[in-house]
Parts: structure tokens; C-alpha cells; sequence
């Protein structure tokens, strides 16, 4: 049963992985000696410092959150402002829509985006609740589709919003496929914040937790991302039963509680991600023949 039985649902025929980082190993990631630019990487920890919660920030809080020196964040702005990256009002630096060009090249070369769009559209429209669809990129969920519901939802997800692993129901699901090695490597290095009055506070506690993700088949948080919040998600699998994807729905506690979420929505998106997966199938087999 578990993911297993999720399995069941799909046709076991070969799908086209993802490109995930997620499923390397840190040795592989590892640049060889003289390979790694500290340059560049203090350069895209300053670009990535900026985030839906900090749009706009004074050079100490750029520094601050690269925690890098103040003398090294202001040489990494200006070149990023000369780029049009970034542009400042003489106190503030934000973001250009330019940064978008990173995004777009790689969902412009994912196609499981496209492929799941309606699914995930009649999902929302069946459970009237709003629909996602992540991957996994190491410690953080990448929303990769989302359709808004009928009804509020406090947290703004948008394409591309990246939330922690731990915290949400389609990290949960895509952490529970990890390998074991690669999930040892995980829960080495990940932080556990206090999101919400239920959020996961030890890898003792995610390893329970990811078990019994196992052996239902989906994962459901409650008041672990936010308080208030409930989220319900499933795999998407390939042949040899990974997780690959997960598609997910979320509500709040005031409309339902995690016993009826499960009974009344289960069902729904378990059959949503077994139709993405088969459309994701038959597109892979058009390309080879």
C-alpha cells in the first residue's frame, strides 16, 4: 500500500525525469578543486537574497541576509544594477523583471507544467480550493504550477514561490521517496523553524513523520507552514516509484478539519496526479516514436 499503491494507478512505463538536482548526491555536486568561482556564488546569494518577503532592501539588509560584508554586498549590487538586474532609488535595491529570464528558461524547457495545467485546473474547480504542482530543488519546494480557488487562502504561492521541505505537504511527499543517503544528507544540514504551532521540529520528527507518508500514500500538514492552514498532497511517480512531482491542494481550518480533508479531497487529487501522469506518459511515447 503507500506510495505503492499510488504506483498502482500509473502504467509502469519509463517517464522523462525531471531535471532535479535533488537526486544527485552532494560528491556529485561537489566542483572539483580550482572549479569553484566564490565570486559567483557571493554574486547569486546576493541576487538570491531577495524574496516575496523582502522586495525591497537597504544595502545592510542585503548584506544581512547574503550575510556577506557590507563592502562586498554594495561591488555585487552596483554590478548587478549596471546588468539591470537590480535597481535602486538611492537607499532601496529591488529586482528588475530581467531576474525573470532564469525562471522562464528553465519552465520553458520543463513541460510537465504544461502537460498538468488542465488537471491541476479541474482539481481547483472540483475541491474548490486552490491546486499546486511542486518539485523538490534540495531543501526547498519550487512551485512549478498554481491555480488560485474559490476561496482565500492566506498564503501567497505563486510560480516559483519556494517554501521549506519539511513544512508543506508536497515536500513531505517528495522527502518520503528520497533514498535514504540522500534524505541522511537532508536532514544534516536543513534548520527546522517554528512556522507554525505544528511544524516539524527534529529530523527525529521528520523521519516519523515521512514514514507514515509512506505508508498512506499522501501527506497532510496541519497548522506546520502556517497556523491555521491545512494542506493535502500525492506523488507523481515514475517507473521505479521516486516521486518526481507532487501535486497538492490547500484550505483552512474555519472550512474543514484533516479528517474530512482526507475523506472528501483524497480522492480527487489522487486522481489528478494519475491523469497527469498518464498524459506525461503518452507525450514521452509520441517523442520517442
Amino acid at each position: 500500500e503507500g506510495l505503492s499503491q499510488v504506483s498502482d494507478t500509473i502504467d509502469q512505463t519509463r517517464y522523462e525525469q525531471l531535471p532535479a538536482s535533488n537526486y544527485e548526491t552532494s560528491e556529485a555536486k561537489a566542483p572539483r578543486k580550482g572549479e569553484f568561482v566564490q565570486s559567483l556564488a557571493r554574486g547569486l546569494t546576493v541576487l538570491g537574497s531577495f524574496s516575496g518577503q523582502r522586495q525591497q532592501m537597504t544595502l545592510s539588509e542585503v548584506a544581512r541576509e547574503a550575510d556577506v560584508p557590507r563592502a562586498v554586498a554594495r561591488r555585487f549590487l552596483r554590478t548587478l544594477v549596471s546588468l539591470d538586474y537590480v535597481r535602486t532609488n538611492g537607499r532601496l535595491f529591488y529586482l528588475t523583471p530581467k531576474v525573470l529570464n532564469f525562471g522562464s528558461a528553465y519552465l520553458a524547457g520543463l513541460r510537465l507544467p504544461e502537460i498538468a495545467q488542465p488537471h491541476v485546473s479541474e482539481l481547483a474547480a472540483q475541491a474548490h480550493e486552490a491546486a499546486s504542482l511542486g518539485v523538490l530543488d534540495r531543501d526547498e519546494v519550487v512551485y512549478v504550477l498554481r491555480v488560485p480557488g474559490q476561496r482565500i487562502v492566506t498564503i501567497a504561492i505563486s510560480v516559483g514561490t519556494r517554501l521549506p521541505a519539511y513544512a508543506t505537504s508536497i515536500g513531505q511527499v517528495l522527502l518520503a521517496s528520497l533514498a535514504p543517503n540522500e534524505l541522511n544528507e537532508y536532514l544534516s544540514r536543513v534548520e527546522f523553524k517554528p512556522l507554525g504551532r505544528r511544524t516539524v521540529a527534529t529530523p527525529q520528527d521528520l523521519r516519523r513523520r515521512l514514514a507514515q507518508v509512506r505508508e498512506a500514500g499522501h501527506a497532510l500538514t496541519h497548522n506546520e507552514l502556517e497556523d491555521g492552514i491545512l494542506s493535502l498532497a500525492v506523488p507523481i511517480l515514475d517507473l521505479h516509484g521516486n516521486a518526481i512531482a507532487a501535486i497538492s491542494i490547500g484550505s483552512n481550518e474555519l472550512r474543514t478539519n484533516p479528517e474530512r480533508l482526507r475523506s472528501e479531497k483524497l480522492p480527487h487529487v489522487a486522481a489528478a496526479a494519475a491523469r497527469i501522469s498518464a498524459d506525461w506518459r503518452a507525450s514521452n511515447r509520441h517523442e520517442i516514436s
